[in-house]
């Protein structure tokens, strides 16, 4: 249940109107979905931010917190070994930390993307244990993987505190 009956609401923006290309489009709707998460979770109030609304145990600092590693993993060659645990952050990290954690590795994955020209191509990553996905393929999975937990939260947002929209 919202922590207050008054509902507060975001403009809701639409997908974004990009360039023609394939790599303009796949772009442009990732860095869409970026912005939406990180915006959900930017000024959410502690302690609900951290706190489960489901049974899974799922919460909105989590959330964009494993977004986080996700990002990290894919473009910048980072080993997780316990993705569980990215669904969790730290106690002493703060809202404002997780959100510039995320938009930093954002940052860093798009300088990455920005050298790449051939979606065909490995993404470029410091990972020899195992081969680098396509660019077109990894771009695809971000779409997925962070419109998936967008929509997560979204509802958790709305439970949080009543606010909606993106």
């Amino acid at each position: 249940m919202p922590s207050t009956t008054r509902r507060s609401r975001r403009g809701d923006t639409p997908p974004p109107r990009t360039g023609i290309s394939e790599t303009e489009v796949l772009r442009g709707f990732l860095d869409h979905l970026r912005t939406s998460i990180a915006a959900k979770v930017d000024d959410a109030p502690e302690p609900q931010v951290r706190t489960a609304a489901v049974p899974s145990g799922t919460n909105l600092l989590g959330l964009l917190n494993h977004l986080t590693h996700v990002e990290r993993s894919m473009f910048l060659g980072d080993d997780v070994t316990d993705w569980q645990a990215t669904f969790r952050a730290a106690p002493t990290d703060s809202v404002a930390e997780v959100v510039a954690r995320y938009r930093d590795a954002v940052k860093r994955a798009n300088d990455v993307l920005d050298g790449c020209t051939d979606l065909g191509a490995p993404v470029p990553r410091p990972r020899p244990d195992r081969p680098a996905p396509s660019v077109r393929w990894a771009l695809t999975h971000m779409i997925e993987e962070t419109g998936r937990h967008a929509g997560h939260a979204d509802i958790l947002r709305e439970l949080i505190d009543g606010t909606t929209g993106r």
